[in-house]
């Protein structure tokens, strides 16, 4: 069995997001994992217009909730990318088969699952600068993954 590494998006609330972080992880060889509910419906056309002809719904898990998610994860590592994290990723020994949690776009996570998640990391940015595009974030986390899990190769 081969194991992938997880992309988990919290609720989603951006259409063009989402589907740009499907297209990722069509293209990088990763799992998505969307916990509901989302802000958007998939029949969205500016969810269609970037997702194009990338959208496998095999590739994609949905939960109808976060409990059900962090159920189905009580034995795997998840990892938070998140602002008000003081650890980076770049110190940080990632494993092929950690599901890589992002927050909503306009919120982040509550803190309750923030403070529920052992592994928290940030992406180091400049001072006085708020966050990443969301895909943006997926992307550099998803390629320090797969860098040091040697991944596809």
């Amino acid at each position: 069995m081969i194991l992938r590494p997880k992309i988990a998006l919290y609720e989603p609330d951006i259409p063009q997001n989402t589907a740009a972080i499907i297209r990722t992880c069509a293209c990088l060889g990763a799992d998505l994992e969307i916990i509901e509910p989302c802000g958007f419906l998939f029949s969205d056309k500016r969810f269609k217009r970037v997702v194009m002809d990338y959208m496998d719904e095999k590739m994609i898990k949905f939960y109808q909730s976060s409990e059900e998610f962090f159920k189905s994860k009580k034995n795997e590592r998840v990892i938070l990318l998140t602002t008000k994290s003081a650890d980076s990723y770049t110190a940080f020994k990632f494993e092929s088969n950690d599901t890589l949690l992002f927050g909503r776009e306009s919120a982040g996570v509550p803190d309750h699952v923030h403070n529920f998640i052992k592994y928290r990391l940030k992406i180091p940015m400049m001072d006085n600068k708020r966050s990443l595009n969301i895909a943006s974030s997926v992307a550099i986390i998803l390629s320090e993954n797969l860098r040091q899990t040697n991944f596809n190769k």
